[in-house]
């Protein structure tokens, strides 16, 4: 089952994600793998990181939640609210998937 994290980061925190992204860059790529579907940063207007958003596939919501939760973001303590719900894939690179 697909679940989606969309994460808002508190007032401020540009400077604590990015002390940050080096580990949450590692824990993407070595630690979720091929688990993590697709994932970014939210932008504001200016461009400036201000959020997170992942899909991942996880066997239920409480594997979902403790991958999240295993971010060093999250860890760092930077976000501010942060939600996480089934998701479902229907169209994917401008295809229908059945």
């Amino acid at each position: 089952m697909q679940f989606i994290l969309i994460a808002y980061d508190k007032a401020g925190g540009l400077p604590l994600r990015m002390a940050t992204r080096p580990a949450h860059l590692a824990f993407c790529e070595n630690e979720v793998g091929t688990k993590l579907l697709f994932a970014g940063p939210i932008l504001a207007e200016d461009g400036s990181s201000k959020g997170s958003m992942f899909v991942i596939e996880a066997v239920d919501m409480a594997e979902a939640k403790t991958v999240f939760a295993a971010d060093p973001y999250a860890i760092a303590g930077l976000f501010e609210h942060t939600s996480v719900s089934g998701f479902k894939t229907v169209f994917r690179d401008g295809v229908l998937q059945q």
